[in-house]
């Protein structure tokens, strides 16, 4: 059901990208890179958090990490990652396929800065097999993604 919901994302909203289907899991930012040959920062993570009583979540490069100091500033509060089983259920998407796309609710998007090191990044595509090649502004445009800087 998550891969088919961004296959219908992007039928719907981008229908030049192509989905990327792999036999191996890409489910880390490690297996991700290293099936895709690519620096493990060209990954581009989705995280799920939880702020105040909202949702969010946060588009970062793959080998950075969130600032909390920077969180609480961006956001006035303290974020709290969302476990597995929230994430799936918030998201639709598996742990390790989640991204910004075919979303089950409706939850606001974040790209951190971080992105704009590369060209084209690799989030997932629903599924912990399935990637996108898409430029980071590309990114935040379809998803209605606002920037910030959250990470180090």
């Amino acid at each position: 059901m998550s891969l088919q919901s961004v296959r219908q994302f992007f039928a719907d909203h981008a229908p030049d990208i192509e989905i990327i289907e792999l036999n191996q899991s890409t489910a880390t930012v490690a297996l991700a890179a290293a099936a895709h040959n690519v620096a493990p920062g060209q990954i581009a993570k989705t995280l799920s958090l939880k702020v105040k009583d909202e949702v969010i979540l946060i588009v970062a490069k793959g080998d950075a990490r969130l600032d909390n100091k920077k969180l609480k500033s961006t956001f006035g509060a303290k974020a709290r990652m969302l476990n597995s089983d929230e994430v799936v259920t918030v998201t639709g998407h598996p742990v390790g396929g989640v991204c910004p796309f075919g979303l089950e609710n409706p939850l606001t998007v974040f790209c951190d800065v971080s992105l704009r090191e590369f060209p084209e990044v690799l989030p997932a595509a629903g599924a912990t097999h399935s990637a996108v090649r898409i430029a980071p502004d590309r990114l935040a445009h379809l998803t209605h993604a606002t920037w910030v800087d959250v990470c180090l």
